[in-house]
């Protein structure tokens, strides 16, 4: 269930970080609005999922992707260019969000 919550919370990072660049500096409402329900509930995510999850390896799987995502909403909507290369480099890194999962991030964290 932890994976779950943290795949969950590293969509929502794409979220509010999309949110946070439509905001224009906090000074329009409903990115605003967005912003603040999505890092809420995002950190939320995160903190729970590193209840079972290491942090090393919860951190990188929530950033990893949160500006996986980030980045492929920014060319879908042509705010950024797209290119081979761009796209290989995205691939690598779900690749790397996912060997982490593989070679045994379950193991659960060690506390005293």
């Amino acid at each position: 269930m932890a994976w779950i919550v943290l795949i969950i919370s590293g969509l929502l990072e794409a979220v509010w970080a999309t949110a946070l660049g439509k905001s224009e500096g906090f000074t329009k409402l409903w990115p605003s609005v967005i912003f603040g329900v999505a890092i809420i509930l995002s950190m939320g995510g995160l903190a729970w999922a590193m209840r079972d999850i290491s942090t090393a390896t919860a951190y990188a799987v929530w950033v990893g992707i949160g500006a996986a995502l980030t980045v492929v909403y920014a060319m879908i909507t042509g705010e950024e260019p797209v290119s081979l290369v761009r796209i290989l480099l995205i691939m690598g890194l779900v690749g790397c969000i996912v060997g982490l999962k593989l070679v045994g991030g379950d193991t659960p964290k060690v506390t005293q």
